[in-house]
């Protein structure tokens, strides 16, 4: 019982204790003051719209009754009109210059006849061209005073352009003697003076008032200062005849004043006692956690010690930090790792670095903009960035790379484990710009202390591991080894002499023959480039295809092996070889130049060969890659004329919708499925199933990799079209190739050459 007591006393201390405690009371005097400042709110804008609505009611009964004035006035002159007809203008005008002496709103008083015509105005200044005037000047208003003639009720004419200028309103009290009608007592009044002279100064500086006539609004007047439009109130006149509303809107002045300002000092008044409350509560926990830490002082100093390390390391990261992932830089990456490796020597532990490349990023960045490869760098660091922990420091380096600390390894499957980790994050598509983008990585790995002792080697190492990592096939990784620099230096010069073969044209062609199974004669070759060095001698693609990717040289090789495969089809013309066709390969950086359609069509045009003579070449990732690029691209060699070619068939995605889409011409089927096509039930169904396929679709199919003549005579049972291998022929120099075409293909000679 004694324990439950004290374990339960001691979780009331710990959450006393809590530091969040603070933070909770004050968010919670935040919601009050909320809830309370919405209460104010709603109870002073209902206060102010009652007081609005009051001050409304008030005008409208002040002009309901400045109206029934008129309105009477204008009664007395028709009942005294009505009393004494033969009543001679002298009389009636001094009569109505009585009224207009007690009722100095009228711009003008008139006698109207019964023809509708005004026949005497006072006063006579300012109204000299309203006399004669028809006030039934349409159907409406005819009708109107005709009404008011019946019921011998006064009529009003709505607000109407005056004949004297301006806006106005006028009366009509009709003259109705037995059923003669002996015309009217108009009272007339312009808008401005008549609103100026009912409404109090009072109301006209606070308030724009606008009179609303069958539902709009016909006139107002607005004060100088700005006025509350979210603040309305509208009351009706009720004046017989008069179809008006008065419409009151505030100043914000009048507003404020009638908010006043106890709600915000009540409000800040709640708000700083929170605050006082929850600094109060905060110092307590301090006092008490500062108690407690001089208690355990000295069992707790080497933590303490290291803790504010963390804390200067976390500051610094605050300050070093990329602005665009949000990682921490490069400066502060190598500041840290070198503390780290410090620390490492002293507790003889292990540190991992690994640096991470983004596979085709710039392929993408190129491709879709830079704005594009921005928000992709954003979200890669945000999946990253979950592995950061005291152990582990995420960064971006430059460009599409990043580099992982991990410290205190114990073993080198701790950092294999995190690498899978890293590879895992990356499985799901990142959603960029509304579309699914797949990304991997490769990674190379340098170990403290085995693959450096200071931080820029194991940097450096790290990097070069990484380009070993590339060179195997990418979307892997590479630990460093020893023997790894001396490759990468031999790399580096390799990438320096790469520049001078194409400016001092080393590079060199040579062609590996395709043999039409139904003539066995040779009718096509595929053009491969080589690299004649000056001091290494003859290297083949793979020592230098992949350098040239990555140093984007891949195009300028491409442009030279279409103008050099054009040079070679221009020197067979007028030969016993002008009949074939050449075959180039097409890499994805190439297909993604918008000048490649016009770098083939200027190699054709200037050497004066066909373009049904050349092939191009595309194995079928890079085929289906970016389809709605490479269709338009595509297209434009095919009405060119030259002939498109898919290699590697079968090892790409599953959809063969491209090949109905797509003006392929010729399909290769993939070296995997024949080497072992008469060994391999699955292999034979799939190699027959292509060949079907393809005939069916009209395009023609080639068998790269042939090297026993059972392949051959598969092939050719199976209505193969064209076959490509060492049995036919390996790649040669044009003058060997020259050679092997006039003598012709010896297959059983050739089949013993096979490797």
């Amino acid at each position: 019982m004694q324990n439950d007591v004290s374990s339960h006393t001691t979780g009331i201390a710990r959450a006393l204790l809590h530091p969040v405690l603070p933070v909770v009371m004050l968010l919670a005097f935040v919601v009050l003051t909320a809830v309370f400042w919405q209460g104010i709110e709603s109870q002073s804008r209902h206060q102010i719209q009652l007081t609005l609505q009051a001050e409304a009611n008030a005008l409208v009964r002040e002009l309901q009754g400045d109206f029934q004035s008129h309105v009477r006035a204008l009664r007395r002159m028709a009942e005294r009109r009505e009393a004494s007809p033969d009543l001679s203008e002298a009389t009636w005008k001094a009569d109505a210059d009585n009224y207009l002496r007690d009722f100095k709103h009228y711009q003008a008083i008139e006698w109207v006849d019964s023809n509708y015509r005004i026949r005497w105005v006072t006063p006579l200044a300012g109204n000299e061209n309203v006399q004669g005037f028809n006030v039934a000047f349409n159907p409406e208003r005819l009708v109107s005073l005709q009404r008011a003639t019946q019921t011998e009720q006064v009529d009003f004419s709505g607000i109407i352009e005056l004949k004297q200028g301006g806006s106005g309103i006028v009366m009509y009290a009709p003259i109705v003697r037995g059923d003669e009608s002996l015309g009217y007592i108009a009272g007339v009044f312009r808008m401005e003076g008549l609103v100026e002279a009912l409404i109090t100064p009072r109301v006209h500086d606070l308030f724009r008032v606008e009179i609303i006539e069958g539902g709009q609004s016909r006139f107002d007047v607005t004060p100088e200062d700005p006025v509350a439009d979210q603040i309305q109130e509208t009351v009706a006149l009720e004046v017989p005849g008069l179809d008006w509303a008065l419409r009151l809107t505030p100043t914000q002045l009048w507003v404020d004043q009638h908010k006043g300002a106890w709600p915000q000092v009540a409000l800040l008044s709640l708000l700083v006692l929170g605050i006082l409350i929850s600094a109060l509560v905060w110092l307590a926990q301090l006092i008490q956690r500062r108690n407690r830490a001089l208690v355990e002082a000295q069992v707790a100093l080497n933590e303490e010690i290291y803790q504010r390390e963390s804390v200067q390391q976390d500051l610094a990261r605050i300050e070093s930090t990329d602005s665009l992932t949000g990682l921490a830089n490069r400066r502060f990456f190598m500041e840290d790792l070198t503390h780290t490796l410090a620390i490492a020597d002293r507790q003889f532990r292990q540190v991992a670095l690994i640096m991470l490349d983004l596979d085709r990023f710039q392929i993408l960045n190129d491709t879709l903009g830079h704005h594009f490869g921005d928000e992709l760098l954003i979200k890669v660091a945000e999946r990253l960035n979950r592995f950061s922990s005291e152990r582990v420091l995420v960064a971006y380096s430059s460009g599409d790379e990043f580099m992982v600390c991990q410290q205190h390894i114990d073993d080198i499957d701790d950092v294999i484990y995190l690498l899978g980790q890293i590879k895992q994050c990356l499985v799901e598509p990142f959603v960029v710009q509304e579309q699914e983008h797949h990304i991997t990585a490769t990674m190379g790995v340098a170990i403290y202390p085995q693959s450096g002792l200071d931080a820029d080697i194991l940097l450096r190492n790290a990097d070069v591991a990484l380009y070993r990592a590339k060179e195997a096939g990418r979307n892997n990784y590479q630990f460093y080894t020893e023997g790894m620099q001396d490759r990468e230096v031999r790399r580096l010069e390799l990438d320096k002499d790469l520049n001078r073969a194409l400016s001092e044209d080393q590079l060199v062609l040579h062609f590996q023959p395709q043999l039409d199974l139904a003539t066995q004669q040779i009718g096509s070759v595929e053009a491969l480039v080589r690299w004649q060095h000056p001091t290494r001698g003859l290297l083949p693609p793979a020592d230098f295809i992949p350098l040239a990717e990555e140093s984007g040289r891949i195009t300028d090789i491409g442009r030279w092996v279409a103008l050099a495969a054009c040079r070679q089809l221009a020197a067979w013309q007028g030969g016993p070889l002008e009949h074939l066709r050449i075959a180039i390969n097409l890499s994805g950086r190439e297909l993604e130049d918008h000048d490649l359609v016009e770098n083939i069509e200027a190699a054709l045009r200037s050497n004066n060969v066909s373009a049904g003579q050349l092939e191009v070449e595309l194995t079928e990732e890079i085929f289906i890659d970016n389809l709605e690029h490479n269709l338009d691209q595509l297209k434009r060699l095919n009405q060119l004329g030259v002939h498109l070619a898919i290699d590697d068939f079968g090892t790409g995605y599953s959809s063969l919708a491209y090949l109905r889409d797509f003006p392929v011409d010729l399909l290769k089927i993939d070296r995997s499925f024949i080497t072992r096509v008469t060994e391999r039930h699955d292999d034979a169904v799939i190699t027959r199933a292509v060949i079907n396929l393809a005939h069916n679709l009209g395009i023609q199919v080639a068998a790269e990799g042939i090297e026993t003549e059972a392949q051959l005579n598969f092939l050719r049972t199976h209505r193969c079209d064209l076959a490509q291998g060492y049995l036919i022929g390996r790649p040669l120099p044009v003058e060997e190739l020259e050679t092997l075409v006039a003598k012709g293909v010896d297959l059983g000679h050739l089949s013993h050459q096979a490797p």
